[in-house]
Parts: C-alpha cells; structure tokens; sequence
C-alpha cells in the first residue's frame, strides 16, 4: 500500500483532523514520506485542511 492511501485510509478512520506527526506516530510511516503524502492528496483535493497544520478527509 502506498504512502497516499495509508494516510488516506487512516484519516476517513478517525475522522477528524489531525497533525502531520500525530499522523505518522500512528501510521508508523515517517514524517518526511507522511508530509509528502498530504501534499498528494492536498493536490488531489481528497483531504483538507480545516485549520493551520491539521488535516481531514473532504
């Protein structure tokens, strides 16, 4: 499974937003390849970002 989708999935999980870190913390995915990973979906317009540094599915 990609970096994106692991984000992805886990985001829709918990559904609500969360931090970068609090996402790789849990994920066991490191921080640098989570950032990357926001910054994909971000483009692709399937998560958001509700408030600075937080992130959530659309």
């Amino acid at each position: 499974m990609e970096n994106t989708e692991v984000v992805l999935n886990y985001l829709k999980e918990k559904n609500e937003p969360m931090k970068a870190g609090e996402i790789a913390e849990a994920t066991g995915l490191d921080k640098k390849a989570v950032d990357a990973a926001i910054k994909a979906l971000k483009a692709a317009e399937k998560i958001n970002s509700p408030k600075r540094c937080y992130y959530a599915c659309n």
